[in-house]
């Protein structure tokens, strides 16, 4: 199941190595049609911009969008965690969860980086991966709708995951979420934000997979 791991790398920093597979990005999607038409027909714009775009001004927009302030961070955990020691335990769980399905990750790279998390996914059987998308789905939920008031194109990356996804956003969650950013957009009021909830509402756990994630978000973890 690849359409998991090409929402990732649409995801990451656009380098030429992986752009030039664009083509081939369109025809897998197309190909497995797990999403619905709506949601393909904006992962492709977006598709289509990445092809037909200035590689240098991509870079310039990737970098605005992701990598300046908290609110875009494509590391789950930090939208639940923050800086908190119970980072460092959830982030070790999930590592371990992902070398038992045979993913080996570098001492340089974070296991809760979202599209790292979905090229697990494309390794996990579909029904446990689309059933383990649903632990994180309000914080992909959150992120999404930010980038929608954007006007960002990288938002139908977002929304293709909820789509995808057996849980739902919790729709009070994400517009509590929201709320607090148009009242006050510091990091202390976003952590406010989610505060008193689970950080992951996913289904119970059923697998070693799904353990790690709900340990992220367990009733004592609050996020930080």
């Amino acid at each position: 199941m690849k359409t998991f791991k090409i929402l990732g790398l649409l995801m990451t920093y656009p380098k030429p190595e992986w752009l030039a597979h664009l083509g081939d990005c369109s025809a897998v999607l197309q190909r497995e049609a797990l999403l619905p038409a709506k949601c393909q027909k904006s992962v492709l714009a977006l598709i289509e911009k990445l092809a037909t775009s200035d590689v240098f001004e991509l870079q310039e927009e990737y970098v605005e969008t992701f990598d300046r302030g908290r609110s875009h961070s494509l590391h789950l955990f930090e939208h639940i965690h923050g800086e908190s020691r119970d980072r460092g335990q959830a982030m070790v769980d999930l590592a371990a969860a992902y070398e038992a399905r045979g993913l080996y990750i570098g001492r340089a790279e974070l296991p809760d980086y979202l599209p790292l998390f979905l090229e697990f996914l494309a390794l996990c059987p579909q029904d446990e991966a689309v059933e383990l998308l649903g632990e994180p789905i309000d914080v992909i939920a959150t992120v999404g709708a930010r980038l929608r008031k954007r006007g960002s194109l990288y938002a139908g990356l977002f929304t293709a995951l909820v789509a995808l996804s057996r849980v739902k956003p919790s729709a009070d969650r994400v517009g509590k979420a929201l709320a607090g950013e148009q009242e006050d957009d510091s990091l202390e009021a976003l952590d406010k934000a989610w505060e008193e909830e689970d950080a992951f509402a996913g289904p119970p756990q059923q697998s070693d997979c799904q353990a790690c994630m709900a340990s992220a978000g367990g009733a004592d973890n609050g996020i930080s």
